[in-house]
């Protein structure tokens, strides 16, 4: 891939309207629905970045920062902010706004990993991005420092599930 078809493929936008079948029991969009758009973006980013099938690994820092009301314009921003031999990270940005005003305010954001599959199923290597000004290495450090506290945050659990025995931390651990 070269350097000019991987810069068109590192930003995806979806956008489409907040239906009422979104809607949750306090009359604003489900959660879950917003999860799955997250998903979506993040693979269409993934899957056009690597140019092969690729699997959600992990999902985290997901901010709900505001509301998203039935008919409004719902806008998911995703982009490539890290890769590894086999992984992509992708930053998601959710906005939304009415149809009727071009002003839109943030509603969540989200970093999610993906890693590429082959014909065969197993891991295959994705094309490499490299940061190219400030903002760039900015993203890639904050990937990195997720990615880091992720396996501190693994080790942890696995350290307290194992100690448990029935898969619960007991209260003299905590």
């Amino acid at each position: 891939m070269t350097d000019e078809g991987a810069e068109q493929q590192r930003r995806v936008t979806l956008r489409f309207l907040a239906e009422p079948g979104d809607v949750n029991f306090g009359g604003k969009v489900h959660g879950g629905a917003v999860m799955k758009w997250i998903d979506q973006v993040g693979y269409t980013c993934a899957a056009g970045w690597t140019g092969t099938y690729c699997v959600t690994v992990y999902m985290g820092g997901l901010h709900f920062l505001a509301p998203i009301h039935v008919g409004e314009v719902v806008e998911l921003q995703a982009l490539v902010i890290r890769t590894g031999r086999s992984s992509i990270d992708i930053s998601v940005d959710v906005y939304a706004r009415d149809p009727k005003s071009p002003e839109r305010r943030r509603t969540g954001h989200c970093v999610i990993v993906f890693v590429a599959l082959g014909s065969d199923g197993r891991p295959a290597r994705v094309p490499q991005w490299q940061p190219r000004d400030d903002v760039d290495r900015a993203l890639e450090s904050y990937a990195v420092r997720l990615a880091y506290l992720r396996k501190q945050m693994d080790t942890e659990m696995e350290r307290r599930l194992g100690r448990s025995g029935e898969g619960r931390v007991s209260p003299s651990e905590e």
